[in-house]
């Protein structure tokens, strides 16, 4: 079969003729259901560049002659070949319109000679050697008139208008089979073979943030574990290793299988176990996974631990380990150590590290965990309570969902023994069922800092900015408040839940605000504040669903209505207006378009950018 190749964006295609697909568009005047009269097989797609794809009764003829058979008849204004892209499944058609770029002082006149050689029409002039053309039923295909205008003397460029499917990124909730084990991200109440009844909404709301990024994550954030007993073999790890690194043997070779060391597995997974199909799913399940194997009280060590991490781009260190004995209290160049990684990571804004308080019941935090520059986790239940073996302390920042009424379902190493004074799989599971013999319950704080590194990791995907610091302020700000209001100060703060549960949608609802709101505030030279200009406009409520192309933000009304104007204008969508406070002045926000899916705001700001304009597609939920 013949092929074709034609420019397109910034390089080429090469074409094959599709062997069953044809567009049709239908005459308006003159219908007629051609389905019914046994011209058309099936019908495949309803509308592509402006065509209905279809499959035609060929009945013993060329698919090229019936084609032309079908282009007779008056019912059908225009027909065409369907196409793909050499090595696409995507189904491609030319919509009759050829984008034309003729060499500079090439006059009109000379234009329409080019034009009326291969029976062209004027659609569009948009500068004086740049126009819009289609084909008429007198011309040939348009991508072959293309290839020919390309090589005709006073055309620069020619361009065919071809239209195909794109993807639209719709949240699609992980499907893992032990999801529905997973009350911590999302808790209904129950867990499907758990003997005793939850409290409903009392979990880390990840399954929201999720739906609010609608995805799970960025897969650029990496979160480093430091821990021991890593199993780079499991399956919801295994192709998420990055840059791993073992203190012990000073090398990327990870020791494995010594059953004292098992504890990183787990650890981990909870943080950012992979969304495949398979068993669980982690709270940032697209973040990649740098274990540092090897914790030690060490000064070497903890600085070489926290050095690797900065210099190898992680962006959050969860750290489920400590200690509260007195006789081992951390050593100011330890201190610093860890400061270090807190301010100077993340190329200045530093990495975002998640310490757990420790399981000793204690009124005071692991000495690790009060460092002014991590976030301290502690723990909460199922039941939105304290978890009895949380220590306590004032230097908490926040509590997340783990054991103490249900336990946390995690991976677990290939070499794990379990606990050994139990029997059987009481060894794995709380209650003897097995749900897995790569996974086990798990809890403690140890289970409470991975989460909250993972709900990090989904901040930071919504808002990469953010400094440590302002990650850490955010979990505090968004937290939900649990236990009884006497337990907390007149700042908010508990010393058995911080500044309360976290509350990974809120907080990223928070990340997302703050990226908006300190872009650049964008003036435009042409100023109408003043009176200068008349505006007819319409104005009515828009509810906050949906999706749209933000293009700035504006501190000057008459810079809102100038640019809404051009903007109306160019991409002809309606403009959405944002009125908000933002550092003490209103400011507006102006959104092009209100669609139902993001797919459609996607393709839209493909056209802005091309355009030379910029913007990003913005959930319009966001703004309620």
């Amino acid at each position: 079969m013949s092929k074709l190749t034609i420019k397109s964006g910034k390089g080429k295609l090469t074409l094959r003729k599709s062997k069953s697909l044809v567009g049709l568009k239908s005459s308006k005047s003159k219908k007629k259901d051609l389905e019914k009269e046994n011209l058309i097989k099936e019908k495949v797609l309803p509308h592509l560049g402006g065509f209905e794809v279809v499959k035609l009764n060929k009945k013993g003829t060329s698919l090229d002659e019936k084609l032309d058979e079908v282009r007779k008849l008056d019912e059908v204004e225009l027909g065409t070949h369907v196409y793909y892209a050499e090595g696409s499944k995507r189904p491609l058609v030319p919509t009759g319109e050829i984008f034309i770029v003729f060499h500079e002082n090439t006059n009109e006149e000379e234009q329409k000679i080019v034009l009326d050689e291969y029976k062209l029409e004027l659609v569009e002039r948009r500068e004086p050697n740049r126009i819009i053309a289609k084909v008429t039923a007198q011309s040939s295909n348009p991508i072959k008139v293309a290839n020919a205008l390309e090589n005709f003397a006073l055309v620069k460029m020619a361009e065919p208008d071809l239209d195909t499917l794109l993807d639209e990124y719709p949240f699609i909730s992980p499907h893992d089979e032990l999801l529905n084990h997973q009350w911590h991200l999302q808790n209904d109440g129950f867990v499907i073979d758990a003997p005793r009844s939850l409290k409903k909404g009392a979990d880390a709301k990840v399954i929201d943030a999720w739906k609010r990024l609608e995805g799970t994550g960025s897969d650029e954030v990496v979160i480093a574990v430091i821990d021991n007993g890593f199993d780079l073999t499991h399956p919801d790890l295994k192709d998420k290793v990055y840059k791993p690194y073992d203190l012990w043997t000073k090398s990327s070779e990870l020791i494995q299988g010594d059953p004292n060391f098992t504890h990183g597995t787990p650890c981990a997974s909870v943080a950012l176990a992979a969304s495949n199909g398979a068993g669980i799913v982690g709270a940032a399940p697209n973040a990649k996974f740098m274990p540092v194997s090897g914790t030690s009280y060490s000064l070497r060590a903890t600085e070489e631990m926290f050095d690797y991490c900065v210099k190898n781009d992680a962006d959050v260190i969860s750290c489920s380990w400590g200690t509260t004995d007195p006789a081992f209290d951390l050593s100011p160049m330890k201190e610093e150590a860890i400061t270090k990684a807190a301010r100077k990571g993340r190329q200045g804004k530093g990495c975002v590290i998640v310490y757990a308080v420790g399981n000793e019941s204690e009124d005071f935090v692991s000495f690790y965990s009060a460092h002014p520059d991590v976030i301290a986790v502690g723990a909460c239940t199922s039941q939105d309570e304290h978890a009895i073996y949380s220590n306590k302390g004032r230097e908490i920042d926040i509590v997340a969902p783990s054991n103490g009424d249900w336990p946390i379902t995690a991976a677990r190493a290939w070499w794990d023994n379990g606990i050994s004074w139990q029997i059987g799989e009481k060894r794995f599971w709380y209650d003897g069922l097995s749900r897995g013999n790569r996974y086990k319950h798990f809890g403690g704080t140890s289970s409470a800092a991975p989460l909250v590194a993972g709900i990090c990791a989904l901040v930071l995907s919504a808002n990469p900015d953010l400094t440590a610091s302002e990650v850490k302020e955010i979990l505090r700000k968004t937290a939900d408040k649990i236990g009884h209001p006497s337990e907390y100060d007149v700042l908010g703060h508990s010393r058995k839940y911080g500044y309360g549960r976290v509350n990974a949608d809120r907080a990223v609802a928070e990340a997302i605000r703050r990226r908006d709101d300190f872009l650049p505030v964008t003036e435009v030279e042409d100023t109408v504040s003043h009176g200068e200009g008349l505006f007819r406009f319409s104005v009515e409520r828009q509810k906050a669903e949906g999706y749209g192309v933000q293009m700035g933000i504006f501190a000057d009304y008459g810079n809102v209505l100038k640019n809404a104007e051009r903007l109306q204008t160019r991409f002809q969508q309606p403009i959405l207006v944002h009125i908000n406070e933002m550092q003490g002045r209103t400011v507006y926000r102006l959104i092009v378009g209100a669609f139902d899916s993001a797919g459609k705001a996607i393709r839209l700001k493909e056209d802005i950018v091309e355009a030379g304009y910029n913007g990003f597609v913005r959930n319009l939920k966001d703004l309620a």
